[in-house]
């Protein structure tokens, strides 16, 4: 059982604040005896209140099973004595139904036992998420932004998936990626490369700088956990880097590691970003190193949106991939201001949700940024007409 599973249980076995889940073991109770009592003495059931103790093991807590089984082996002998004696169940199965409580209490206490246990793993994990990505304040370092991260109902394991944003002297950095695998060993690598990221970022003038730091250090920390004795040497990511530079407000710079192409998206359409045309962190030694930076024009009324694969890879019933740029198309032209961060973040999110029926292959995440807008006049993608598409294809 998932945690999403176990958390839907227990929502559907309480009222109004409070748990029913005695509930169906005592009406199944109640409606053994009154067959019992309404049927001849040919059709004697009164033994399957054995099913009783099972019932409450597999939805109540011990406490409450253990209560069920005593009243399950009282009712069976005030019913069972009721009879005649040539028509008793007798001894027989009075031990059916007492050995079948006991252990289903038993049953009751592992299954509680695991149940905690996986609620425990799921704090851990988010614990470890909370620390490796540090809260954002809201509208920071001039951009307004919005995220979300969704955990994949399959693996209960924290994945790699991780963003940030990084003010310094030489503008506003934004990184986002994912790293290849799940587990202890994907956060670590994404530690590694946000710290680096948060350091470079404020103090390195040249994005490509930013961008050579982000690769040797993946290198490194495959070199370190490999030394170890850790299956780690083949790690990889994804990434994006983002850069707003102070001196010129109309443009960003961008870095594409192997990742998902962002997409500007605006109240006049939306255009995809130079997409990774660069091998991810830690393979640049395969390729001809570092991926250039791209020099893109970014209105104020343009919000960056990017997304990780458990995004484009969400799957239907029939195995169709969700249509990112295609849906998020449709939504914008239907409502102009689902370009604003907050609200397209959740166009996506729940865009994705519902093509997947809720069922994630993998963690997702969803980022979206936009630069604040300064006081005075500001240009707009209108009014800079084709100008974005001849740096970044147009997508309608």
């Amino acid at each position: 059982m998932t945690e999403m599973e176990y958390g839907r249980e227990r929502q559907l076995l309480r009222f109004r604040g409070r748990s029913i889940a005695w509930v169906p073991p005592l009406l199944l109770l109640a409606g053994v005896v009154l067959v019992d009592y309404n049927t001849t003495e040919q059709f004697r059931i009164i033994s399957w209140i054995v099913l009783v103790p099972g019932t409450a093991a597999a939805i109540c807590g011990v406490w409450t099973t253990g209560a069920f089984v005593v009243l399950a082996v009282v009712t069976y002998v005030v019913v069972d004595s009721a009879w005649p004696d040539q028509f008793q169940a007798g001894l027989g199965d009075f031990v059916l139904v007492a050995l079948g409580g006991l252990l289903a209490t038993l049953a009751c206490a592992v299954r509680v036992r695991r149940e905690r246990q996986i609620v425990h793993i799921r704090d851990i994990a988010e614990t470890t998420r909370r620390t490796v990505l540090r809260p954002l304040p809201p509208r920071w370092a001039g951009l307004d932004h919005a995220g979300v991260y969704l955990a994949a109902e399959v693996d209960a394991r924290v994945g790699g998936d991780f963003y940030d944003i990084q003010p310094g002297p030489h503008g506003t950095r934004v990184l986002v990626g994912d790293v290849q695998g799940k587990g202890l060993g994907a956060v670590e690598a994404a530690a590694a490369l946000l710290g680096t990221f948060r350091e470079a970022g404020y103090h390195e003038k040249d994005l490509a700088t930013v961008a050579e730091r982000l690769e040797i250090r993946m290198l490194r920390h495959c070199m370190h956990t490999t030394a170890l004795g850790h299956d780690d040497g083949d790690r990889f990511a994804t990434a994006v880097l983002i850069g707003f530079p102070q001196d010129t407000p109309g443009l960003v710079e961008t870095v594409n590691f192997g990742h998902e192409a962002p997409l500007a998206v605006g109240p006049h359409g939306v255009r995809e970003l130079p997409s990774g045309d660069g091998l991810p962190l830690g393979l640049g030694d395969l390729g001809q190193g570092v991926p250039p930076v791209h020099r893109v024009p970014l209105a104020f009324d343009e919000t960056l949106l990017l997304v990780t694969d458990g995004v484009t890879e969400a799957r239907d019933r029939s195995g169709v991939f969700y249509p990112l740029a295609r849906e998020v198309t449709r939504a914008v032209a239907a409502e102009p201001g689902r370009a604003e961060p907050r609200r397209l973040v959740r166009t996506v999110r729940d865009g994705v949700l519902r093509h997947s029926g809720g069922r994630l292959g993998d963690d997702t995440t969803v980022f979206a940024v936009r630069r604040m807008e300064p006081e005075g006049p500001v240009e707009s993608s209108e009014e800079r007409g084709g100008e974005g598409t001849e740096q970044g294809r147009l997508r309608s």
